[in-house]
């Protein structure tokens, strides 16, 4: 008797579960958990546009969550199972952002962000389009610039306020003050962000000015 792995499919033979996980290219499996969250995006934002009933809210939370795990997944499984791709690394930095600006806009929409909150919100954005020029300006002289373990926390910070504040006053009637918490942390990863942009824009600039002064 044929094995899952032995028969024929369509003339062609089917892979193994393993093998099929473990493929290479832009199906792989880290391409696919990084296709799944820029998938999560529009889903996300849908969710809302939604009028304010807390169901939407938990599932928009879910969501997130999973969004969010993939996050690190992806870049985990890539390294693990020697799965890294030129697509892989181009997509993965562009999903990050694109969550992040997406769900700050869509809550300062909703109003789950306000006030001097919004402020928080601008500095992370205009940080995000920064680091994004920069590194692609670097990319074309073939410097890059390493991740900071600042880098992480404030990742990390970003990607909890955004957990509380999708939740928001749904995860209020569950956890009085929850909005509030994700506001706090906001500020945080706020100010985290900005001594990271500082961080990367001077490396930047000293590889701006090595390169004028290698031209002159």
């Amino acid at each position: 008797m044929l094995t899952l792995s032995q028969r024929p499919c369509f003339g062609e033979p089917v892979t193994s579960l393993t093998d099929a996980i473990r493929r290479r290219g832009p199906w792989s499996l880290p391409n696919l958990l990084t296709y799944g969250r820029i998938l999560a995006i529009p889903a996300l934002v849908g969710l809302l546009f939604w009028p304010k009933d807390d169901w939407v809210r938990w599932i928009a939370l879910a969501v997130y969550v999973v969004a969010a795990v993939t996050d690190y997944l992806d870049g985990w499984i890539a390294r693990s199972w020697s799965q890294q791709s030129a697509i892989g690394r181009m997509l993965d930095p562009i999903a990050d952002k694109l969550l992040v600006c997406a769900l700050l806009l869509m809550l300062v929409h909703t109003e789950t962000i306000r006030g001097w909150a919004v402020w928080a919100a601008i500095v992370i954005l205009c940080r995000e389009i920064l680091v994004s020029g920069l590194r692609e300006f670097l990319a074309e002289l073939k410097v890059s610039v390493p991740v900071s373990k600042v880098a992480k926390w404030k990742t990390a910070a970003q990607l909890l306020a955004l957990g509380f504040l999708v939740a928001g006053p749904a995860g209020d009637k569950v956890l009085p003050g929850n909005t509030l918490i994700g506001i706090i942390m906001l500020w945080i990863a706020a100010g985290l962000t900005i001594y990271t942009g500082w961080d990367y824009f001077n490396a930047g600039i000293r590889h701006l000015v090595e390169e004028d002064e290698r031209q002159s």
